[in-house]
């Protein structure tokens, strides 16, 4: 007897879970009871020095209370992956945070989580993984509870909740993994909501209040009116809101940098918004505060700096980003719709950062380009151009400097063999697209203008031997590099991201 009550002791605190904030605390050694304890749990792998952790941990525990609070079987977890080594290498973690969620006690294919970073983001996202498409409202009280409690909700009205238009409905609300739907065919509801027949209304806390979709129901074209819809006609770029401005399918983005400050703020996002309404659908408006710290790796990747804002930028972010500039400083309606417009129709020129060519450039073994002589040097016939593009702020960059003045040191008589480096912060050229730092690029000599990745080691060695053998030993066409597509390369998303950046191939982000 006393042996049996032992083990069960010692079973007991084998499985023990606390809890922080209504958020479970995992170990390797309480993970898979947790899983058994809890089939549906979401798990966000942390590093405690991680700013982007500690910016979700208060959104991370209202949403767990809130599930908590409706007696949810939900439950939401957190794991210190700088601590449980072992657990973050079993799932892939390579940023923080990492968030994945495990389902039906499932531990062999989590789901990456992929919605915003707001309590009620992670609610939704949640509801639509382990419950129905579109909740059944049966009773007005229902319906209002949606409304009330999310600062987006959808909610067909159908008489018949079998017809051909309340199926494109449901296919819809399958499809978007951020917005609580609610269907109904009630017609107390119907009543409350001033509805007279079949329809699909988006409710929000902003702009319009509401939007009532009109047009033939489909899939296609409800997920068209929820896009248009669902974001407020300018929105701020925050960490919050940073997932569902890129996330989304909208990828012309128009941004404002404005001090919130400033005495003329209310007037600038006066004309920003009345701006805004003609492009709904097309480009979304955004505005971020240029006095925020978090907000300067944004303005240095636009080539701002806080005294010259408020100013405007455009930018795709289709494959390859492309920024426009409008010809104007002065922030008026009539002038932003002038720019967009000319955008819409494709009349823009992308604008091109460069500095002012350095008087002594060519001084040192490793010379410095800008985008004023970037084509001149680098697409020079007679020369084996090897070129650094780097940000100043890239910690593998830093480490990778001495190596590469050795290399010019190298190659600083050299007849043909040019060893370069361009900051990509402030310069920027048609022919190459830098997605992550440092990239390594080589122009061979000739009139072809090939360009060569880099993708062998950074070592001294590696690079004399690739420039010996003409691009050949440690190279690929420009293009083939399986590394410019990691997910954990450069993109504007990232401007601000310092904790995701690090990967395991040396390269920092945007």
């Amino acid at each position: 007897m006393m042996l049996k009550l032992v083990l069960l002791c010692a079973l007991a605190v084998s499985a023990e879970i606390t809890e922080e904030e209504d958020v479970l605390v995992l170990k390797k050694s309480n993970f898979e009871e947790a899983l058994k304890a809890h089939p549906n749990i979401l798990v966000e792998f942390y590093a405690p020095w991680c700013g982007h952790c500690k910016a979700l941990a208060p959104e991370y525990a209202k949403a767990a209370g809130m599930l908590k609070a409706e007696g949810s079987d939900i439950r939401l977890a957190k794991v210190d992956a700088t601590e449980e080594t072992d657990l973050a290498q079993e799932f892939g973690v390579r940023g923080y945070p990492t968030i994945k969620f495990f389902k039906g006690g499932e531990k062999g294919s989590p789901k990456e989580y992929s919605a915003g970073r707001q309590a009620d983001d992670i609610v939704n996202w949640l509801k639509k993984r382990t419950g129905p498409a579109a909740t059944p409202l049966t009773e007005v009280t229902q319906a209002e509870s949606l409304i009330a409690d999310n600062e987006v909700a959808v909610i067909g009205f159908f008489k018949d909740v079998e017809s051909d238009g309340a199926k494109a409905f449901i296919k819809a609300a399958e499809a978007v993994d951020d917005i609580p739907f609610g269907i109904s065919s009630d017609d107390a509801v119907f009543s409350k909501f001033e509805v007279t027949k079949d329809a699909v209304v988006l409710f929000k806390k902003f702009d319009e209040g509401r939007n009532t979709f009109d047009g033939e129901l489909s899939k296609e074209n409800l997920l068209s009116f929820i896009q248009a819809n669902q974001l407020p006609l300018v929105i701020e770029f925050t960490e919050q809101t940073a997932p569902k401005i890129f996330g989304g399918d909208i990828k012309s983005h128009i941004l404002l940098f404005v001090p919130k400050a400033s005495k003329d703020f209310q007037d600038k996002m006066d004309n920003f918004r009345k701006a805004a309404e003609g492009f709904k659908g097309k480009i979304l408006f955004i505005f971020i505060d240029s006095d925020v710290d978090d907000n300067q790796r944004i303005l240095e990747f636009f080539g701002l700096k806080k005294e010259e804002c408020p100013a405007l930028r455009l930018i795709t972010l289709e494959d390859e980003m492309t920024k426009y500039k409008p010809e104007t400083s002065e922030i008026t309606a009539e002038n932003i719709i002038t720019f967009c417009t000319a955008f819409v129709e494709g009349k823009l020129k992308p604008h091109l950062m460069s500095q002012d060519i350095p008087e002594d450039w060519d001084k040192n073994p490793v010379k410095v380009l800008v985008g004023k002589n970037f084509e001149e040097i680098a697409f020079d016939p007679t020369k084996n151009v090897f070129v650094e593009f780097y940000a100043p702020w890239c910690g593998h960059c830093k480490q990778l400097a001495p190596i590469w003045d050795q290399l010019g040191a190298k190659y600083k008589d050299s007849k043909d063999v040019v060893v370069a480096k361009m900051d990509s912060t402030a310069n920027e050229i048609e022919t190459v697209k830098v997605h992550s730092f440092p990239t390594l690029k080589f122009f061979p000599a000739g009139e072809e203008r090939k360009i060569i990745d880099y993708s062998g080691e950074r070592t001294l060695e590696g690079f004399t031997k690739f420039l010996e053998s003409g691009g050949k030993e440690g190279g690929a066409p420009a293009g083939d590099d399986d590394e410019d597509s990691d997910l954990e390369d450069a993109d504007l998303e990232d401007a601000d991201d310092s904790d995701e950046g690090h990967d395991d191939e040396g390269h920092d982000e945007l």
